[in-house]
């Protein structure tokens, strides 16, 4: 989803790069032509800066990892998928890094030219009619989205709790219909964060690349 690289190294940060976006899309002014919950979700969600939680991540064959997340808008992002996957992704504003600790690598890219930016944007904004469908339950509220000129042929699919408006988890669905669901809990808002939460060591991502 950022660029192409290898599949097995491409799929976290492609994963939560589209999830993500999803979520901010719920935040968008695009939402408003969907039923009153949706408008209130993205009213809830517009006041969000900062979060952080864990998250649970299941894969289309099954398997299964967690770890950590950290959003600072403008421009902050970080995961940190616990091990042994050895991945964490980082933004500080400028880039976006994704560490794969297993193999030695360091994939760096603008945060410009990755979905990313669409989430921590200080105004986000996703026009046009992204919202596919909306269904109601009394206890979560389902949102679908397609975007082909940023997901491609993907579709996410997020569910928000319907009394209190949080989100709870999302699945993408690829191209070739496999699902990855990724489930937030212990989330926080309106927290602070040091700096080197989201600092990017670029004299070691250039020492990595060198190597190759």
């Amino acid at each position: 989803m950022i660029h192409r690289i290898a599949a097995y190294r491409r799929r976290p940060a492609a994963i939560l790069a589209a999830a993500f976006l999803g979520f901010a899309a719920a935040l968008t002014p695009s939402m408003a032509a969907a039923p009153e919950s949706a408008e209130r979700i993205a009213s809830h969600f517009s006041s969000v800066r900062t979060m952080m939680g864990e998250f649970v991540q299941f894969g289309p064959r099954g398997e299964q990892t967690g770890g950590k997340f950290y959003i600072q808008r403008p421009g902050r992002i970080r995961f940190d998928y616990e091990e042994p996957s050895g991945f964490r992704v980082t933004s500080d504003g400028d880039s976006v890094v994704l560490f794969n600790k297993k193999l030695n690598t360091a994939d760096l890219y603008p945060l410009s030219k990755t979905p990313l930016k669409l989430l921590l944007d200080e105004r986000i904004d996703l026009s046009g009619n992204k919202v596919q469908t909306v269904k109601e339950d009394s206890d979560l509220t389902t949102v679908k989205l397609v975007d082909k000129s940023v997901f491609g042929n993907a579709t996410i699919t997020m569910m928000f709790d319907s009394k209190t408006y949080e989100l709870r988890q999302w699945t993408i669905t690829d191209a070739q219909g496999k699902d990855t669901t990724v489930m937030i809990f212990n989330v926080k808002q309106g927290v602070t964060f040091d700096p080197s939460v989201f600092k990017i060591d670029y004299r070691r991502v250039e020492e990595i690349n060198r190597r190759k």
